[in-house]
């Protein structure tokens, strides 16, 4: 009696658990174990974007560990991009019609290579990294920062507000963890 009714629960589990497609498994070829990050070049109109951007992308790599980071001389992927703008724009406004907040968007366009055969593997024309962030007008703080932006980069320096500064660095992080994810799973 206990076979019969463990016999047919038994293949319930088996087909739940082997139809299923979650895996813990990376898609990326087994054949690549180790990947260059070529520092991005920064075609926008600011300045001190590239080296957050890029330290945060091998930052990435290590602390994942699927890929070891070398040089371009003995890697068998390629990671490079470029920086291609930076926007700034008003999302809310005061009374006076001062903003108060603003949605800032950096974006890249980033290509990975297969360094033995000169294929590209893929490439994204465009690729964004976007926060908020208040004025000091608005009254709000801007100590929210979201992620590991604060802990992992350094801030931006580039912009007259501290608020600016840090709004780009979190931007960074979101984008290097964007281009980073798209590289070891790239489905």
């Amino acid at each position: 009696m206990m076979r019969t009714i463990l016999w047919p629960a038994a293949i319930c589990v088996a087909l739940l658990c082997g139809s299923c497609g979650y895996t813990t498994r990376s898609t990326l070829d087994q054949k690549y174990r180790t990947i260059a990050v070529s520092p991005f070049y920064d075609v926008s109109r600011e300045y001190d974007l590239q080296a957050p951007l890029t330290n945060a992308l091998v930052r990435k790599f290590v602390h994942d560990g699927r890929l070891k980071v070398v040089s371009e001389d003995n890697a068998d992927l390629l990671l490079e991009g470029a920086i291609l703008d930076y926007k700034l724009r008003g999302m809310t406004y005061d009374r006076f019609d001062r903003i108060t907040q603003f949605v800032l968007i950096i974006t890249a366009a980033v290509r990975m290579t297969d360094r033995h055969t000169g294929e590209i593997l893929w490439q994204e024309p465009l690729m964004a990294g976007e926060t908020t962030f208040y004025t000091r007008a608005a009254g709000e703080t801007a100590d929210r920062l979201r992620g590991n932006a604060e802990v992992f980069l350094p801030t931006v320096r580039s912009f007259s507000s501290e608020e600016e500064n840090r709004a780009a660095s979190e931007a960074l992080e979101q984008l290097a963890s964007d281009i980073f994810y798209r590289a070891i799973e790239p489905w």
